[in-house]
């Protein structure tokens, strides 16, 4: 029988060399220093064997373990080979093996943080349940339970998103040959409708006017306060502008272009800069320049500001949830662009809105750039007309 001692004490020599323990199990040493342990049984009247992994990886009681689990198996008629491999693919056919393999295959299309929360969800919500499971075991009354729990916690916009991303998990499965049918459609209609509801924003002008003359007025981190200055003023989604750098931004020709990669719709995204933008960010230059994040995080400048600041920072100036929110200030541009007479073409555009004819998208991306660039320091110059309180509102109506 082996011992540990004699283990440790093996030495490699020029060809691989066998160190016997007993019913079967030894331990193979090579050339290379690897030490691998080795099942040898028979079946059917056949010579096999098996690999049982690698010292110290695998210590001597574990391979023992191991080769007795082998043994039972033959007994009871099994050949341990073909039992490995049968595991091995069932293993490979769960619903969470095939979610992560389609996470892998989705990921560069989708922004880093996208990705994070979207598998926290499947983490959180539906491999407790469901994804040890062979996929194609999965029935649609199953699911659904499994849908019925986020419900029941208030979060019916989760359940449906759960159930459309399960659902390209199941298509990955139909195409790979690891599932016959995509069960999740025959959930379609079952769950509780979602109530639509657009990101809380004013829009009437002199309570624009309120905001602005608040956000000029308070005091909290330098870094925290020119994000709300620049906010209304470029009207990007919040995770655009809090991930800023300045490699992105050419100030002297008045521009910032937001790789593809940081878009939700994965293209490069101009913002044409106001000359009020352009001195906002020439003063920030000054305290978080000349590289990096443009809002460098409070307690550590290799990461962004806090998803939340803005938002804690509304609310520290007394505009409650359903008030005001960081995303709304794109509803504000939105709003008030469209109700001035701006083309929806200009302002859809500037909105970072996919174009679904694809001819026309391709001719505004390459047309549109001068009224756009009209259009915000337009808006900028209204905006200035509101803080001081509407007696010097600039004529936003597009000529």
């Amino acid at each position: 029988m082996l011992t540990e001692t004699a283990i440790k004490a093996a030495k490699p020599k020029e060809k691989p060399y066998k160190l016997y323990d007993e019913r079967g199990l030894y331990l193979l040493v090579t050339p290379a220093r690897g030490r691998w342990w080795r099942f040898k049984y028979a079946f059917a009247g056949k010579e096999k064997l098996i690999s049982l992994g690698t010292y110290p990886d695998v210590s001597l009681k574990q391979a023992r373990d191991r080769r007795d689990a082998a043994r039972k198996l033959v007994a009871s008629h099994t050949d341990p080979s073909v039992q490995r491999q049968e595991d091995k693919r069932a293993h490979g056919d769960t619903f969470k093996a095939i979610a992560e393999e389609w996470f892998n295959t989705r990921k560069g299309a989708l922004a880093a943080s996208t990705m994070d929360k979207r598998q926290q969800r499947f983490d959180s919500f539906i491999f407790p349940y469901v994804g040890s499971k062979p996929i194609s075991t999965i029935t649609a009354p199953e699911f659904l339970a499994v849908l019925r729990r986020v419900e029941s916690r208030g979060a019916n916009e989760t359940a449906h998103r759960l159930r459309s991303e399960s659902g390209q998990i199941f298509r990955y499965a139909i195409a790979t040959g690891r599932a016959l049918r995509d069960i999740t459609a025959d959930i379609r209609g079952a769950l509780a409708p979602v109530v639509v509801t657009s990101h809380a924003a004013i829009t009437e002008p002199a309570r624009i006017g309120e905001l602005l003359r608040a956000i000029d007025g308070y005091k909290g981190q330098p870094v925290t306060e020119a994000a709300l200055k620049l906010a209304p003023l470029v009207f990007v989604r919040p995770g655009e502008l809090r991930a800023a750098k300045w490699s992105e931004f050419d100030l002297d020709a008045a521009e910032w272009r937001i790789p593809a990669a940081r878009m939700k719709m994965k293209e490069e995204h101009i913002v044409p800069l106001s000359t009020q933008a352009v001195a906002i960010l020439r003063d920030l230059h000054a305290l978080t320049g000349p590289e990096g994040y443009v809002f460098p995080g409070l307690r550590d400048r290799d990461r962004p500001m806090s998803e939340n600041a803005l938002t804690t920072a509304l609310r520290r100036m007394g505009y409650k949830g359903d008030e005001m929110t960081a995303h709304g200030f794109r509803s504000i541009a939105s709003t008030m662009l469209n109700e001035q007479g701006f083309a929806p073409d200009v302002i859809g555009l500037q909105l970072a809105h996919r174009e679904r004819n694809e001819v026309r998208a391709a001719y505004n991306r390459a047309q549109r750039l001068p009224e756009r660039r009209r259009m915000m320091q337009a808006w900028a110059d209204y905006l200035d007309g509101l803080r001081g309180g509407g007696s010097n509102v600039v004529n936003l109506r597009a000529s």
